[in-house]
């Protein structure tokens, strides 16, 4: 993974004098540079796969655990909880977890942990409780302020037992080294990117997202599809990451809409949370770009939920990136099963006009104003999202602050 620090406001630019893993000389072909994939030791997928979560703490000597989960999620989570208590293991659940986490949130989560001595943490739900859960086992024997790790690298260790079971299939958290928190008194939202974030343990388990309501299942699903279509199409990209986002785009493309449609499905849900899954391995080594990054004000400035964020934004950055790199977007097309063409550039187009047609099957927004943003938000939302250079430099077109404030006005 990119491990470069940041500047003060988190989304900084690579200081003189450091070259990160991922950054090469142009004239040096993708194959041939190096790149690190840090995934869980522990990795399962599969219905019913949740229950090995209680099991593996128990086989690892942990005698008090805290779940950090949302209201939402609280009952699913409690056959876990049963399972811990049954083996003698006290178990603390901290159902506080909102849509989206906050600086407060973590501190109050942090509180709980070491209140409770914690000796192992548990992310229970959407990416929100489980970006939670990672900082704060981080953070748990820490001397370090939340608010010091912002940025790449900066999380020094964490010692202790980290296990991920999301309950959404979108946000790819549970395998990534990344965890999202919104500042709320800066209207922002930062990253901390770490090795020390992967969790020991990741539980994929379909079953669980069969009660997940058809809105939250859209946007997730296409924020999933997201994380896969700016892993491949980036400045960045990597033939060892390219396998897996290629496969991630068929998975949730062919799958979401019947996973919309038919909740119980489990053969579409257990694709599409395949899918998921393979967009968070590609978030380490590769991340996103700029779908992310023009969508982080959206969430931050108006409570936008961030898979809707991207979905909406989807389509517009992607047309403004086309003409770029229509050989990798033409790929992702016959990925997506899109109509055939004769060329890269039409083939690219074609697979814009499916995305489209899958934002639509879903339910998804085709434009900002339908989710309440105002039209004379544009250059605030342009000026906070040109900050985020972590994501836009690996974007395969520059993005200036006039190209922000034109792919909002076609969004709106």
């Amino acid at each position: 993974m990119d491990t470069r620090p940041s500047d003060p406001a988190c989304e900084g630019r690579v200081p003189e004098g450091r070259t990160p893993e991922s950054r090469v000389p142009e004239s040096r072909t993708p194959e041939s540079r190096i790149i690190v994939l840090r995934n869980p030791h522990t990795l399962a997928f599969g219905a019913g796969c949740a229950a090995r979560c209680g099991q593996d703490l128990v086989a690892r000597s942990c005698k008090r655990v805290l779940v950090v989960t949302g209201r939402f999620t609280r009952s699913l989570a409690n056959p876990l909880c049963d399972q811990l208590r049954a083996a003698g293991v006290t178990v603390t659940i901290h159902d506080r977890i909102g849509r989206e986490p906050t600086i407060d949130m973590v501190r109050t989560t942090l509180s709980a942990a070491r209140d409770a001595h914690a000796d192992a943490v548990v992310g229970f739900g959407g990416g929100s409780p489980m970006d939670v859960a990672k900082l704060v086992a981080a953070l748990l024997d820490s001397k370090q302020d939340l608010c010091e790790t912002f940025g790449i690298g900066k999380v020094t260790r964490r010692s202790t037992c980290l296990a991920c079971v999301p309950t959404t299939a979108g946000t790819g958290s549970e395998v990534s080294p990344n965890a999202v928190i919104l500042d709320e008194n800066e209207s922002l939202k930062k990253a901390v990117i770490s090795p020390h974030l992967v969790p020991d343990a990741a539980y994929v388990d379909p079953l669980l997202t069969l009660s997940v309501p058809p809105d939250v299942t859209a946007a997730t699903g296409m924020d999933a599809l997201t994380h896969c279509i700016e892993a491949y199409a980036n400045r960045f990209a990597h033939p060892l990451v390219d396998t897996l986002a290629l496969e991630g785009v068929r998975l949730i493309a062919g799958n979401l809409a019947q996973a919309v449609e038919h909740g119980h499905d489990l053969a579409s849900r257990s694709a599409v949370a395949m899918g998921s899954l393979y967009g968070g391995m590609c978030l380490g080594p590769v991340n996103t770009a700029a779908v992310h990054a023009l969508a982080y004000p959206l969430a931050s400035a108006f409570h936008v939920p961030h898979g809707l964020s991207n979905a909406v934004l989807l389509p517009h950055v992607l047309a403004f990136n086309l003409p770029a790199a229509p050989d990798r977007y033409a790929s992702i097309a016959r990925a997506m099963d899109a109509e055939p063409a004769a060329d890269d550039l039409q083939g690219a187009r074609n697979g814009l006009q499916q995305i489209r047609e899958v934002s639509r099957r879903c339910g998804i927004p085709s434009r900002m104003s339908e989710l309440g943003v105002p039209t004379d938000a544009i250059e605030r939302m342009a000026r906070s999202a040109m900050t985020v250079t972590r994501l836009l430099e690996r974007n395969v077109r520059e993005v200036t602050f006039e190209d922000a404030i034109d792919i909002y006005r076609r969004a709106m």
